[in-house]
């Protein structure tokens, strides 16, 4: 009668087996582990090319490091916010590249017969591609080139370096007549008109004239009574912007102009180029009658009173009429 042999568990067959055994399983494991390290490493890498191709479809330096970023935080993701993030990112960079394509497309130029290049927008004509491309900032509001003083902005270089003489305090544009200097040109042939006596702008109400175009602007508000700035802590109400901003000190205490020679503080630079005067002698406006001269234009307004024989303040209880504010106000004692 046959019997069945089961081999003992410690012994040498058994040993053999479970040694081939483990052998057969770690093998696997280690061929497991190297397959998942390099399915990670290929996918780590494609993961790694299509952001760079992403990159590199659009360079622009702030889309650049919102998209590193991106990929900073996508290691953390799991696989389906990583293929969430990509459609977004592919989404946003074909976005941009859209606009960037309407902006400067063919559609928003055409060439004429002369060979110039026109805005369609405006119409207005270039020599050249570039001087169009640079005019497009205006229809697009980009403005590139930035002050590292102030933050303002400028849509050309050239702007840019026109701003920073207020901070540098260049004034490359000087009078011949008196040396005053200046920021800008236009602001010295405005000025230029001072002393030749130009007034190229005329009220058509009262025919008061002005040497700035936006000086009879803002006084038309006189004859209109429209005060279209409103200070926002008083409500008071001004007829432009400049003088607003010039109320806004009386809120603030600033007072930004202070003269290097005596160290009087004014709220605004016009007061303080006047009193420079003081320092200086200058007095820039001649009468034409009698050569005189004075540091302001009111002070000549007032002496020419004595050649027009203008008397414009008249007492209300006798009818008297007088040359000078400061008379008026002795002859009123005459009647208390």
């Amino acid at each position: 009668m046959g019997c069945d042999v089961t081999p003992l568990r410690d012994g040498p067959a058994f040993v053999i087996n479970r040694q081939k055994k483990e052998e057969l399983l770690l093998n696997r494991l280690i061929s497991t582990s190297h397959a998942i390290i390099e399915m990670e490493f290929i996918k780590e890498e494609s993961e790694d090319v299509k952001i760079e191709e992403i990159i590199i479809k659009y360079e622009d330096p702030e889309e650049q490091a919102d998209l590193m970023a991106l990929k900073d935080e996508s290691q953390d993701l799991n696989e389906t916010d990583e293929k969430s993030l990509l459609e977004n990112r592919e989404s946003v960079t074909a976005e941009k590249s859209t606009m960037a394509e309407k902006t400067f497309s063919p559609k928003s130029e055409k060439t004429d017969s002369n060979g110039e290049f026109s805005c369609r927008q405006c119409g207005k004509n270039f020599t050249n591609k570039q001087n169009l491309e640079v005019h497009m900032r205006i229809h697009t509001g980009e403005k590139p080139f930035s002050c590292q003083h102030c933050g303002k902005s400028f849509n050309q270089t050239q702007n840019l370096k026109v701003h920073m003489r207020v901070h540098t305090g260049e004034k490359p544009f000087s009078c011949q007549q008196c040396g005053q200097s200046f920021t800008h040109k236009g602001n010295l042939n405005a000025h230029m008109r001072i002393h030749t006596g130009e007034s190229a702008f005329i009220c058509s109400l009262c025919g008061k004239s002005f040497s700035r175009k936006e000086s009879l602007n803002t006084h038309m508000n006189v004859h209109t009574g429209e005060k279209p700035c409103i200070c926002a802590q008083c409500g008071k109400r001004f007829s432009c912007k400049e003088t607003l901003k010039f109320h806004m000190r009386i809120h603030t205490g600033e007072k930004c102009s202070v003269c290097h020679h005596c160290g009087k503080s004014f709220n605004h630079k016009r007061s303080l180029n006047t009193h420079m005067r003081l320092h200086t002698g200058e007095k820039p406006f001649i009468c034409s009658q009698c050569g005189k001269s004075f540091t302001t234009k009111g002070n000549l307004e007032v002496h020419m009173r004595l050649h027009t024989g203008e008397k414009p303040f008249t007492c209300v209880q006798c009818e008297q009429s007088f040359t000078y504010q400061r008379d008026l106000k002795s002859h009123l004692q005459t009647h208390s």
